[in-house]
């Protein structure tokens, strides 16, 4: 009976049914799958996070810092450079040395003043000298006018018996004599006044150059820096990023050597730039991972974030200064080590997410193309945060439902599948920024109140409804 039927028309008319009706229900249900070397992922459901991943530094926020002579300025030693220091992490004891400053500027500067200084004590012995002179022919032309004085009395009192020009010669004398020893009396207050006066005057530089070679000789002697208190000495950075060591310049407005940093208290500085910044608030959590140990994991809480960016060496992009707590520091974190620090800035629990490659965006709507196993479909969906690596889905895709990462070949040709309710407008993701950021209420301005009526001017009346249609 089979082989009889299989001889008959009913199975030509079967076969040809099949072999006509499966490509065109192949081609009604909407094309083929996808290619064959497409790339399909499944929607996941669970957490999902915003991390902000940065580089940064160990640093103690507590610390002593090794400074150098505090009289620089005083001694004119504006730039000295270091000529020895111990090494970084070295373990010292409170007055320990740990460096030693170059005295080789400071030494001539010390010759020179000693020079200037005995060239004030001459000229101190020399005003002396000439004071002591001065004065003392002064007194002595005194002496010898009081004695003329004295003669020129007696003449006096002798010419009375004179003729009466004669007498009158002799009190013109006299009196040219007593007005000559008040003169020198006079003189001799001015002459010590001025020994006073140019005493002071070399003795006040004399003081001034003693000082001054004092000062060099304090700071000579503080060019050797011991430590203030025990610690683990780690070099102070300059300006520029470099860690100060020998031949380095020390100078009154930057004077630190180095630093004693308290290890009890560990912070990790970083840079994030002006971008990703505005998802950072203080409070947020943060995984520390150490580049010396990256099998050790911290954790650490944001605890300032820098409002003003600053430009960074070799870097074209502003970038803000942000601090992270390290919380439980143990002893083998040490000051300057290079961390990798990620920043929970969103987490959600049971959520659905798609690779970020799977979403698609055209004109503001946001779509996957979805494999129903049969055909491929072009499905709106409404997306929700995302992070380097997914994007959550609110609606639109269920669990286990598969998304290609790629577009299909005939990917114009399939129709989009709108969501119910679905808006083109894009919405503002909460990883945009951080989270918990509040908005500020605009408050609308009320319309300007209409100006009183004139005086004696009749009442406006009460505005009419609009007329109805019809």
């Amino acid at each position: 009976m089979l082989s009889r039927f299989l001889h008959s028309r009913w199975f030509v008319v079967v076969v040809a049914l099949v072999a006509v009706g499966v490509p065109v229900i192949w081609r009604v249900a909407g094309g083929a799958g996808p290619a064959d070397d497409a790339v399909v992922a499944r929607v996941r459901r669970g957490d999902f996070r915003v991390t902000v991943k940065s580089s940064g530094e160990l640093r103690a926020p507590k610390f002593v810092n090794i400074t150098g002579p505090q009289q620089m300025v005083q001694a004119e030693a504006y730039n000295v450079k270091i000529q020895s220091i111990v090494p970084e992490g070295t373990i010292v004891k409170e007055g320990d040395v740990v460096a030693e400053l170059d005295r080789s500027m400071l030494a001539t500067k010390m010759a020179d003043v000693s020079l200037t200084l005995q060239k004030a004590m001459a000229q101190n012995e020399q005003a002396s000298l000439d004071s002591t002179l001065n004065l003392s022919k002064a007194r002595e032309d005194m002496r010898t006018k009081a004695l003329v004085l004295e003669e020129k009395r007696l003449n006096k009192d002798q010419s009375k018996f004179e003729a009466p020009s004669v007498q009158r010669q002799a009190e013109i004398d006299l009196e040219k004599a007593e007005r000559a020893l008040k003169q020198d009396s006079l003189d001799i207050k001015t002459k010590t006044e001025q020994a006073k006066a140019k005493m002071r005057e070399v003795g006040s530089d004399l003081e001034r150059q003693k000082n001054k070679l004092k000062i060099i000789q304090e700071v000579m002697g503080q060019f050797t820096i011991h430590a203030p208190a025990p610690g683990m000495v780690i070099y102070l950075k300059d300006w520029n990023g470099k860690k100060r060591a020998v031949g380095s310049m020390v100078s009154p407005w930057e004077p630190t050597v180095a630093t004693l940093p308290d290890l009890t208290t560990m912070e990790s500085v970083t840079f994030i730039n002006e971008i990703d910044v505005r998802k950072i608030a203080v409070g947020q959590k943060v995984e520390i991972t150490l580049d010396a140990d990256p099998s050790k994991k911290l954790t650490g809480v944001v605890t300032a974030v820098a409002n003003v960016g600053e430009q960074r060496p070799n870097s074209d992009a502003k970038v803000f200064e942000v601090k992270l707590n390290v919380e439980k520091p143990d002893t083998t974190l040490r000051p300057g080590m290079t961390t990798g620090n990620a920043i929970e800035t969103l987490a959600r629990k049971n959520v659905l997410s798609i690779p970020l490659e799977a979403l698609m965006t055209d004109s503001g709507v946001s779509y996957v193309f979805r494999h129903t196993g049969v055909r491929v479909v072009k499905q709106e969906v409404e997306p929700g945060p995302m992070n380097d690596d997914e994007v959550v889905v609110r609606r639109g895709l269920r669990e286990d439902d598969r998304v290609l990462l790629s577009p299909p070949p005939d990917r114009d040709k399939l129709p989009l599948e709108r969501l119910q309710g679905a808006s083109t407008v894009p919405k503002v993701e909460a990883s945009d920024t951080a989270a918990g950021a509040k908005k500020i209420p605009v408050k609308k301005a009320a319309p300007p109140a209409a100006p009183p009526p004139a005086k004696g001017a009749p009442a406006s009346a009460p505005a009419r409804p609009p007329a109805r249609k019809g």
